[in-house]
This record gives structure tokens, C-alpha cells and sequence, in this order.
């Protein structure tokens, strides 16, 4: 998580819970990183430039941060809106990962991969039009779609990695559409998609031929929690319950690991496995 001093923020009067928060440009911060074996970091980030929406790790300890929104400046090009630091919280570079990014994950491999929403995909930006997009980290695009989607993307729901291959959730638009969970293969190119057995999932993890999808309520201290299993060519329901949670689970706060999710939910993450 990254920490900024509260004088240096300012809250929205639309978005409630903490994701209305935003920081006042340029700001210090201090992030704070728990690795999987329990110990902490802590680093000194200093003269951020962007909101973040998304942070990632990279390989080499290094961290990426994402604002989801860019716009052009005064020649017409894209402002950068994703930033890499060092370890030392030194900024090692600044490019554009296209505009309206409800969802980003890193691999791990360094690989950024990013689904957008409609004022993405509408908006003018060559790779945000594609829906989906893969990136390296110094700001060149690696992977679009080429048409091997079932229908066009119209908005990003959420992301897993699992392994070396990258999934991507997301809905289209159109009356024949619905939800759909894309795996990508980097060493290949090979791009297999399904139909979700959950529409609009704000969380996703995968093992195998098991995964686990849930989806908010409103302004609730609840999610509903979804299991499945690939049979054939299906994904299926296995099971389907209702959990309390800690606090409000607010948009895009899900994010898949090698078969556990991530759930942010007030200001505890949650742990659930596939």
C-alpha cells in the first residue's frame, strides 16, 4: 500500500470509501510492501506526478504505478501516466499505458497487462482501442488482441496471473455478449477465452481447472463468493455463497495470484484460494 500524509489529499464529493481519496500533484509517499513470507519493506517515494489507480510490483524489487486516465497535452500526445521506481524509490521512467484502465497486473516476467474501459476503447488511444493491451516496462506495447476475441470488449472487470500466462475478465457490449475470462500464453501467442459463469466479477483467481470469481454488493460489507471448475469446454458453478467481510469492497480491489485472490475489502486484504 502506499501512505500519504493527509494534508496532502483531497476526498471526492461522488466516491465514498477510501478509493475517493486522491493526492494533490506532485506528493512524497511511503509504500509499504508485505511479501508472501511475512516481512515488510518499507520505501520513500518521492515527486509522484501521477494519481495512482494501479501499483505492481516488478522484477528486481523495482514498483509501478499506474493512473488509470491520461489526456493529451498541448502537441497532441498522450501524457505519461505510468511511472517505475527503483527499489530506492529513484524514478527510473514515465510513459503512457493507455487511457481508462479499470484493470492492470504485472507477471512475472515484468510484462504489464491492461484491460480498459469504454472511454478507453472510444477515446482516440491506438492500443486502449483493442480493449486489452500487454506492455513492457519501459512503455512499448507487446500483445493486442488481432480479432482472436469472442466479441469486442466494452469494459475491464478484473485480472489473474497463473504461472507464466496472464487472464483478463471482461465484458462486451453487444446484445449476443456477456462476460469473459481471455488466457494468454506470452511464450506461444496462444489466446484461449470462455464465457464467465459470473457476470462482471470484481475478483478472479485460477489453479488449474479451478477458479474463484466473486462480486460485490453496493456499499455493503459483503461479497458474494463463486467457485468453479472447467468441464470441457465450461466453466461451471460448483459453489455459491454470500461472506462477510472487514469492510466495503469497493471497485477494481481484486486481483488473482497463482491460484489465491486478493480481495481488498476496507483496510484488511483477504486471502481466498481456488
Amino acid at each position: 500500500m502506499l501512505l500519504v500524509h493527509r494534508r496532502r489529499l483531497r476526498r471526492s464529493r461522488y466516491v465514498k470509501g477510501w478509493v475517493g481519496w486522491k493526492p494533490e500533484i506532485p506528493f512524497d509517499g511511503v509504500l509499504v510492501v508485505r511479501r508472501a513470507e511475512g516481512a515488510v519493506q518499507r520505501r520513500m517515494v518521492k515527486d509522484l506526478r501521477v494519481r495512482p489507480s494501479h501499483i505492481a510490483l516488478l522484477p528486481g524489487s523495482r514498483l509501478l504505478m499506474v493512473s488509470g486516465r491520461t489526456s493529451r497535452d498541448e502537441s497532441g500526445a498522450w501524457e505519461p501516466n505510468a511511472v517505475v521506481c527503483s527499489l530506492e524509490g529513484e524514478h527510473e521512467g514515465a510513459f503512457c499505458v493507455g487511457d481508462d484502465i479499470p484493470v492492470l497486473v504485472t507477471d512475472r516476467n515484468g510484462s504489464v497487462w491492461t484491460a480498459y474501459g469504454d472511454e478507453g476503447i472510444y477515446g482516440g488511444h491506438p492500443e486502449s482501442a483493442a480493449g486489452l493491451a500487454g506492455w513492457s516496462t519501459d512503455g512499448h506495447a507487446l500483445w493486442a488482441p488481432e480479432d482472436r476475441l469472442p466479441d469486442a470488449p466494452l469494459e475491464g472487470c478484473t485480472a489473474a496471473t497463473e504461472g507464466d500466462r496472464t487472464w483478463l475478465v471482461w465484458y462486451s457490449g453487444s446484445s449476443r455478449g456477456g462476460t469473459f475470462l481471455t488466457r494468454i500464453t506470452p511464450s506461444t501467442g496462444e489466446v484461449t477465452s470462455w464465457s464467465s459463469p459470473v457476470r462482471d466479477p470484481d475478483g478472479f483467481a485460477v489453479r488449474g481447472r479451478r477458479a474463484v470469481l466473486t462480486r460485490r454488493f453496493h456499499n455493503r460489507r459483503s461479497t458474494e463468493v463463486v467457485r468453479a471448475e472447467l468441464v470441457g469446454d465450461e466453466w461451471r458453478v460448483t459453489e455459491r455463497r454470500t461472506i462477510r467481510v472487514p469492510g466495503r469492497v469497493v471497485m477494481h480491489c481484486g486481483q488473482g495470484r497463482d491460484g489465491s485472490l486478493w480481495l481488498r475489502a476496507g483496510d484488511a486484504w483477504l486471502r481466498i484460494e481456488a
